[in-house]
């Protein structure tokens, strides 16, 4: 073998390598979440991620807030809570009392991919809380859906008795929410759900390097 086709074929190696990396790098990584229930506001005809935790945010009289619970990475990728959230529909039978004000309340237990293993969350439901006038909003949803459930560090863990256990623990890359459902969806819809870029180039470029390879291989027998 002469040193031309030596050099050669450790190029193509490399260069094989490198591509390989390529694929590797382009592959989506499986970003861990957390199971837990969400705080929402709602604001106008849609829902806000809150900005404060129940315990320290203290509602108008007519305010509707939201608690969602899901597997989520962050604030940003959260499930909000289904459902209408009219002031007028849910306290509509709640009438109002001098010193004190009515919350509406929006409480979506998820769905089956975000329950921990063997528990079914329940439907959502609405209330209506009518509180102290200076009451917060955990003071709301501990008026109309005990019994609540607390972590060491006053993190919400369970609402109506839900979930029985675990309190925004860890979960794998490939826990199921909504909010990876919708992107699933919308990844499909847009036809980002194929092959990405960096995956077909690289297949690309391993397939022309074994053709210069055999060329060159076939080239030098003749």
């Amino acid at each position: 073998m002469t040193r031309g086709r030596v050099r050669w074929g450790r190029l193509v190696a490399g260069a094989f390598v490198a591509a390989l990396l390529g694929l590797l790098a382009a592959a989506p990584a499986q970003a861990a979440g957390y199971r837990y229930w969400s705080f929402w506001d709602r604001d106008g005809s849609s829902w806000a991620y809150a900005s404060q935790g129940p315990g320290t945010a203290r509602p108008d009289d007519g305010a509707v807030q939201g608690f969602r619970f899901s597997v989520s990475e962050d604030s940003k990728d959260a499930a909000k809570p289904r459902g209408a959230g009219d002031f007028d529909t849910i306290c509509a039978k709640t009438p109002a009392e001098d010193g004190r004000k009515r919350v509406a309340l929006v409480i979506d237990f998820g769905t089956p991919g975000d329950a921990p293993d063997g528990e079914t969350p329940p439907e959502p439901r609405t209330a209506c809380a009518r509180i102290a006038d200076d009451a917060t909003s955990a003071d709301a949803i501990a008026a109309v859906a005990k019994p609540l459930r607390y972590g060491s560090n006053a993190l919400l863990c369970a609402i109506a008795d839900y979930p029985k256990s675990g309190c925004g623990e860890q979960v794998a890359g490939d826990g199921e929410s909504e909010g990876a459902e919708k992107k699933a969806s919308a990844s499909e819809e847009s036809g980002s759900g194929g092959p990405s870029v960096g995956l077909i180039a690289g297949v690309a470029a391993i397939a022309v390097l074994g053709a210069a390879a055999l060329w060159q291989a076939r080239r030098r027998r003749g």
